[in-house]
């Protein structure tokens, strides 16, 4: 328990003493006030946590933690030559994104509950933790990983078959579209005739 504590904070500070949007507030609010932004970060934690239970638009805050933090390491990660931590936020991405489905059909029945918000926070903070038995990483070993390795063929073929599906129907509503365009052409409007040019023949010479 210490040492997860304690990988925690080592990635706290490590934050706190990134250059980034987050730090630059953080230390504008240090210089006015003399407060340690370590223990700016802490109140700011606290507030978020009273505003999950009783605040108004606790969803969208939910979700931004789950979000927003993540995205910005992913980029770094993307950015950086380490394949490993890679792995590590593409997993998470593959766990944020079940969730977010079953959230779908899920949150009719539990949006009611009073700690829901808190609860899903500490289950989205749990999957990024800065451990090797995070959330995301234990899901996807004993859940994702089996399913998908039982029912890989079958989803293969699935997806084989929808996507040719899919280019066959695109190709057919092509087709059609160029066959109509065709033939409203051929159908339009007719040109005004062109004028007759003079006739070569000799007039027939009129009785008068």
């Amino acid at each position: 328990m210490f040492t997860i504590f304690a990988k925690i904070k080592d990635r706290v500070e490590a934050f706190l003493n990134e250059k980034n949007i987050v730090t630059d507030c953080l230390n504008k609010i240090e210089e006015k006030t003399g407060i340690k932004k370590r223990y700016l970060a802490l109140g700011a934690a606290g507030v978020t946590g009273a505003y999950l239970l009783f605040g108004y638009g606790a969803s969208l805050l939910c979700n931004l933690i789950g979000f927003v933090y993540p995205a910005y390491y992913s980029i770094k990660a993307i950015e950086s030559p380490d394949k490993e931590d890679d792995t590590q936020w593409l997993t998470y991405w593959v766990i944020y994104g079940f969730f977010s489905v079953g959230e779908f059909f899920s949150d009719i029945f539990l949006h009611w509950f009073p700690f829901y918000y808190v609860c899903k926070c500490l289950f989205l903070l749990w999957c990024m933790a800065p451990v090797s038995w995070n959330g995301s990483q234990i899901l996807y070993r004993h859940v994702v990983r089996p399913f998908f390795l039982k029912h890989e063929a079958k989803v293969d073929e699935m997806v084989s078959n929808i996507g040719g599906k899919a280019m066959s129907a695109a190709e057919n509503a092509t087709r059609e579209v160029l066959h109509t365009l065709a033939r409203n052409r051929t159908i339009g409007p007719a040109e005004p005739e062109a004028r007759r040019l003079p006739s070569s023949a000799p007039a027939e010479p009129t009785v008068d």
